[in-house]
């Protein structure tokens, strides 16, 4: 099979691991989406592309992979979905899925000169990116100063929920789950250490909402940010499309299994 890796970074853990299962049987190649062209029409696709990457450039480039008729995972439409807040909250919600109530301004300044808050906020960058802003605001002077910092930035507001001060890292390598407690980078420690969490110490129905959002999104290899509100259930605050999964026993060789299964081959992959 030909399985080709859309990313800039094929040294990462998960993909690099990833690799190292298939290479032996299996022809794998990287395209920078930063510089890669899709291959001339005489020359044919991979069997299967994997989309570790969210730039602009990374899903024109899987579009035109997909006129072709290539398979992409996930492909371009569900990973584009998951860079638009705005547009991820307005499809979860109409899905019925218990995502954050998100508001969106068309620049950070514009809200800065609204009405005051009413009470804890989490500001987010509209469009996920790398390093994009993420920032709990408790006043209007704290919003004041990241408005200048930030003016021409568009934005999208979520009422701040109580929780414990640990966010839920939900991931979803096809029908495998994985788990894991990280310290909120809102809370006021500031983001803390990763702990292990065995998804069957998960509450009951949570590993069923993961997958459901994965119908929802049509996505295959994703990460469900999750808060407990305790007697109020799970709140969903992001879904990110092929997250990185570092550090999860098994991810590997999940992802090497689907990878074959989504190109039409038998998966041969060694047990973790």
């Amino acid at each position: 099979m030909r399985i080709g890796l859309i990313t800039s970074d094929p040294g990462h853990p998960l993909l690099a691991d990833t690799t190292a299962l298939l290479a032996d049987e299996h022809t794998v190649r990287t395209l920078d989406p930063e510089t890669a062209e899709p291959p001339p029409a005489a020359e044919p696709t991979a069997d299967v592309y994997l989309l570790k990457a969210r730039t602009p450039r990374a899903i024109s480039l899987a579009r035109a992979l997909e006129r072709r008729g290539a398979r992409v995972l996930n492909s371009a439409a569900a990973t584009a979905l998951c860079q638009d807040r705005t547009a991820m909250a307005e499809h979860a919600l109409r899905a019925g899925l218990p995502f954050a109530a998100t508001r969106t301004f068309p620049t950070l300044a514009r809200l800065a000169e609204g009405p005051g808050l009413s009470g804890p906020v989490v500001v987010k960058s509209r469009h996920s990116r790398k390093h994009d802003l993420v920032a709990r605001v408790d006043a209007d002077g704290r919003l004041c100063e990241l408005a200048a910092m930030h003016p021409e930035e568009p934005v999208v507001v979520q009422e701040f929920a109580p929780n414990s001060g640990w966010d839920h890292k939900l991931w979803a390598i096809g029908d495998r789950i994985f788990s894991a407690l990280r310290r909120s980078e809102l809370s006021p420690e500031g983001r803390g250490p990763t702990r292990p969490l065995d998804p069957d110490s998960l509450p009951p129905g949570w590993a069923a909402l993961v997958h459901r959002v994965g119908e929802v999104f049509a996505l295959d290899v994703y990460g469900v940010d999750v808060i407990d509100r305790g007697a109020d259930g799970p709140l969903i605050v992001d879904i990110n499309a092929f997250p990185g999964v570092r550090a999860q026993p098994g991810a590997p060789q999940a992802l090497a299994a689907l990878t074959l299964a989504k190109a039409g081959a038998v998966a041969h992959v060694p047990p973790q």
